[in-house]
């Protein structure tokens, strides 16, 4: 499975950005797709995940409210939008996809989102 992942870049604090990440698995293949970030010094955490026959979501604490995943089933893309971002949300993003009995993620490159004070 490769995932090409989209939309990062330099943003001030109260911005917005939107990251896609299209997938070239077969759309019957997906159990779910989500939003992973990892920032400098720190573990890889789970930002936003949504299954996608039934397009239900879980998000982070830390980014309830502020972002939302979403999903193209046609295109096999999810989308993270995000808003209200802080300093904090700065990170590498990564897209990561589940294939249906499986329990191993395939990962993307990853992009960077820096949001600066």
């Amino acid at each position: 499975v490769q995932l090409q992942a989209s939309g990062g870049g330099l943003v001030q604090a109260g911005d917005s950005l939107r990251l896609s990440c299209a997938a070239s698995a077969r759309t019957f293949e997906i159990y779910r797709m989500g939003w992973f970030r990892q920032a400098p010094g720190k573990e890889r955490e789970s930002v936003a995940t949504i299954t996608w026959s039934g397009g239900n979501t879980a998000y982070a604490d830390s980014v309830k409210g502020r972002f939302t995943i979403s999903r193209d089933i046609a295109k096999n893309t999810v989308y993270l939008q995000m808003n209200e971002l802080k300093p904090e949300d700065t990170a590498v993003y990564y897209c990561a996809l589940r294939k249906r009995f499986t329990v191993v993620d395939d990962w993307g490159q990853g992009t960077q989102v820096t949001v600066s004070s």
